[in-house]
């Protein structure tokens, strides 16, 4: 523990070194007290390469694609992360409480709602007071043409056309993905859209298998100013946390729709 109090007082030295409030721009160390001394040394190089490699990224989206990641693989180190991450002012409550809640849509409450028990018991741990703010924007009377305006925001107009389009047994699933995915969750406070849409980025690239959506999440991304150097950055980030095949995917498809 001693340790881990030294590296967390560096992390801070070098986001005031930055000029960013104590921010750290790299991923959080693992707990040293929950991993044998090899693979602690073996890791931590590992984790200062990875900064290296992806500076691009400013503090906030590092962090929240790390925890994005953590989220979508379920992960037990999830609370450590956020009670780090918070003590250290990389995100407040607001933000990674909505980091979970845009994870619902993607990974399924079924893998988030580890998310929930680790989140919520590290602000009470931290002594959080809930509940926090609501964030939400919209109403049931509006939440499904607010959500199909972001819709069209994020992958233009063509969107709007081809939600129209669908035929009637298929017509209440994208119903669903304009009022819920994007009316409940985008048009939320807390987070911009951009980090939204990154986020969407690493929930889908976390999770493997869903290439078409993510094909079609790389372009939102594109759109919305994430350029091909920034979701690069964003895989370099997660790579430690969620494994070479699921970030060589990823990597493909980047450089599919980026013709890299």
């Amino acid at each position: 523990m001693k340790n881990r109090r030294k590296f967390l007082g560096k992390s801070l030295m070098i986001g005031a070194i930055m000029g960013i409030s104590g921010q750290r721009l790299s991923a959080f160390e693992p707990p040293k007290d929950k991993l044998d001394s090899e693979f602690s040394e073996i890791f931590t190089h590992f984790l200062g390469e990875i900064e290296s490699s992806s500076q691009i990224l400013n503090p906030k989206q590092r962090t929240a694609s790390i925890l994005g990641a953590l989220i979508a693989a379920q992960s037990a180190y999830i609370k450590e992360f956020v009670k780090d991450c918070m003590q250290s002012s990389a995100l407040n409550a607001i933000e990674v409480r909505e980091i979970l809640y845009q994870s619902v849509p993607y990974v399924g409450f079924g893998r988030a709602y580890s998310g929930f028990e680790a989140i919520f018991g590290a602000f009470n741990e931290l002594k959080i007071a809930l509940p926090l703010a609501p964030q939400g924007n919209t109403n049931r009377a509006n939440r499904h043409e607010k959500g199909l305006d972001i819709q069209v925001q994020i992958f233009g107009e063509a969107l709007r056309r081809a939600s129209a389009n669908a035929s009637a047994d298929t017509q209440h699933i994208f119903k669903f993905l304009s009022s819920n995915c994007f009316g409940d969750y985008y048009t939320r406070n807390g987070l911009s859209l951009r980090l939204r849409e990154l986020l969407t980025f690493v929930f889908i690239a976390s999770l493997g298998g869903c290439e078409n959506q993510l094909k079609a999440h790389t372009q939102g991304n594109l759109n919305m100013k994430n350029d091909r150097q920034i979701l690069i950055a964003t895989l370099t980030a997660i790579c430690p946390y969620i494994g070479y095949p699921r970030t060589l995917n990823a990597l493909s498809v980047v450089n599919e729709v980026t013709k890299g």
